[in-house]
């Protein structure tokens, strides 16, 4: 009797599936049976016979999970995430269209309707086709926080599964491979993943051409923020911030003038995660830096035409604007490589140190009004004694919030933070309701938290009503100093003095 409840609710959800990839045109009516026969074999199903009904408003997640249990109860796979991942996937790329066809309808839709109207349709699609885990993302736990230079976001990523200790055993056992190169690279589409790689059988990328060149735009599946998309050099080759990076993001831009791009600098520690791979991101958002206003005009030399300016922000920021983007380009590369050369002991800015280069710029590109805009964030990546992690990075008294890189999202104004803090805010808030900030230092999860919490705790009334809301201000002002710390020349009298000398540099070059 169990198997046939089994083998029925299997069934039930092979139905629900495929009318939820009718309902979101994944498949057409002359796709049911083929789609249905994939999934049985798929499941190992020696027969198929459905319920007649016609599902509508089919959620996703539960389906996915009643096949997955399925799975794990047959022995197709192990009751793990990882492997739950890896085959989920697999169900999904049953029915995500072929990407000639994907790539077909965003044209199609570009050149007949608009840009926004082809990444809507997209956008939608790789949520559609569960590529971008929509259940997963919901569980992000995401504020604002009001600040000197604005309202900064923060999220606590929970989006992003870890893996569990089988996952971890296989991984190291697999026999390594070099296919695909990394994560980004487009063998990627349509790929069964391992254990030490996701799979990809519902991902499909959008072919474009940047600066001439063999170039694609895909989403991020962990969206930390409204569309946030990669755009990838088709080739596996190395990040790299020079003249051509300028032009490229223009390019693209151009091209999808409702979307920001920046790149991550190209340096270790000041750089993002992935280095190895060209890349962009973007999307349709605006963060806090971009709403931060020009404090102080600054002009170069020939470039009267172009205006510019220093940014109110925590970190050191150039902002240029014209409405021909070639002369941001040529200014963007004369402040580069004015910058990559650049020394100033006062400032404690060193161009290299025994060879090793230091100096970079982290920059984002957007089009305002009828006018493109260029922000140059000045970067150094130098280490010492006292801050082996960088001097120009959050220091030692912040890692308890943040430790990792301050890469391109970051530096606009969201901090992603590490899951750990979730679970370390929940007890934090009941160890300062029930037994006073005195005991945070005495338990050994939170003693890291503890000369934070002593110094916000006596600040406020704290009522289990407002302790959650307060912990999440203190947590923003913290991301605040984090910035603060990665800024080459600080917000007072010596750094500014320090900034304009830089400009000065520039000029004189």
């Amino acid at each position: 009797m169990e198997d046939c409840a089994m083998s029925d609710n299997i069934h039930t959800a092979v139905r629900k599936l495929i009318c939820y990839g009718l309902e979101n045109n994944l498949i057409t009516a002359e796709d049911r049976i083929y789609t249905a026969n994939m999934l049985i074999h798929k499941l190992g199903l020696d027969e198929y016979d459905p319920p007649d009904e016609n599902y509508c408003d089919v959620e996703l997640e539960p389906v996915l999970a009643d096949i997955l249990d399925y799975a794990v109860e047959k022995g197709i796979i192990e009751d793990s995430i990882v492997y739950r991942d890896l085959f989920d996937t697999e169900i999904m790329g049953c029915l995500t269209p072929r990407p000639s066809e994907v790539i077909e309808k965003f044209r199609r839709t570009y050149r007949e309707k608009s840009p926004q109207a082809a990444t809507d349709f997209y956008y939608k699609f790789s949520c559609d086709t569960d590529y971008i885990r929509r259940y997963r993302i919901k569980k992000d736990i995401k504020w604002t926080t009001e600040t000197e230079y604005g309202t900064l976001d923060v999220t606590i990523n929970l989006s992003k599964p870890e893996k569990d200790p089988k996952a971890i055993a296989a991984a190291l056992n697999a026999k390594q491979s070099s296919y695909p190169k990394c994560q980004l690279c487009e063998e990627n589409v349509g790929y069964a993943g391992r254990v030490n790689h996701p799979a990809r059988e519902n991902h499909r990328i959008i072919p474009i051409k940047i600066n001439g060149d063999r170039w694609a735009l895909q989403y991020s599946p962990y969206v930390y923020y409204n569309e946030h998309c990669i755009v990838l050099n088709c080739m596996h080759t190395p990040m790299k911030i020079d003249r051509d990076a300028f032009a490229k993001l223009f390019d693209f831009v151009e091209q999808f003038p409702h979307y920001f791009v920046g790149s991550n600098a190209d340096l270790p520690i000041v750089g993002g995660s992935i280095l190895t791979h060209e890349h962009f991101q973007g999307g349709h958002y605006t963060f806090a830096m971009e709403k931060a206003p020009i404090e102080e005009e600054l002009h170069f030399k020939g470039f009267e035409d172009v205006k510019a300016g220093r940014v109110k922000w925590p970190m050191s920021v150039i902002r240029i604007s014209c409405r021909d983007y070639e002369r941001l380009v040529e200014l963007g590369d004369k402040i580069l490589t004015a910058w990559r050369g650049y020394t100033d002991e006062a400032s404690f800015i060193f161009a290299e140190t025994d060879g090793v280069p230091h100096n970079t710029i982290t920059p984002i590109a957007r089009k305002r009004g009828n006018d493109f805009e260029l922000d140059l964030v000045l970067r150094n990546n130098i280490t010492t004694d006292e801050c082996p992690l960088g001097v120009y990075h959050p220091h030692a008294e912040l890692h308890h919030i943040k430790k990792e890189n301050i890469g391109l999202i970051e530096v606009m104004g969201l901090a992603v933070l590490p899951a750990r803090l979730k679970g370390e805010m929940e007890k934090l808030a009941d160890t300062l309701i029930n037994k006073g900030v005195k005991a945070v230092r005495a338990d050994p999860v939170l003693e890291k938290h503890a000369d934070w919490a002593e110094e916000f705790a006596p600040k406020y009334d704290i009522t289990p009503e407002n302790v959650d809301d307060i912990i999440k201000q203190e947590i923003g002002k913290v991301f605040a100093k984090v910035l603060e710390h990665a800024g080459v020349y600080k917000r007072d009298e010596k750094g500014i003095a320090g900034f304009n000398r830089f400009v000065e540099y520039v000029n004189n070059k």
